[in-house]
């Protein structure tokens, strides 16, 4: 039925975030045309949680709020990895459901990076 996912990230200063992607993360990524770049993304698995009342909507409105984490089988070895590349990350949390840091955008936005401790979806 479906053959993929598209993630947006909106960002304050899209071109520092996309070269950061690029350049810093290493990933992967297609020239869509005039600088537009379009990002392969590890495989992915989504889940829906309640929604707390005091969150903000997208601008549609229609859209989901929406929030994306990067999953690591060792975070203390992805994290060694990332800050050798010049990666600012913030202190680890441990939560039930996995050992949690942020990757710091240039633009002052953070993407979540962690390492589960759930059942992954990836191999049904």
């Amino acid at each position: 039925m479906f053959s993929g996912a598209h993630v947006l990230f909106f960002s304050r200063d899209a071109e520092a975030d996309r070269a950061f992607l690029r350049e810093s993360l290493g990933m992967p990524f297609v020239d869509a045309g005039h600088g537009w770049l379009i990002f392969q993304l590890p495989p992915a698995e989504t889940a829906v949680h309640p929604a707390d009342t005091t969150g903000t909507a997208p601008k549609n409105g229609s859209l989901l709020p929406a929030e994306v984490y990067l999953m690591c089988d060792d975070l203390e070895a992805t994290m060694g990895e990332l800050r050798a590349r010049g990666v600012e990350l913030a202190p680890v949390q441990e939560e039930r459901w996995g050992r949690l840091t942020r990757l710091m955008l240039p633009s002052g936005g953070a993407l979540g990076l962690y390492q589960p401790k759930h059942a992954t979806a990836f191999d049904l």
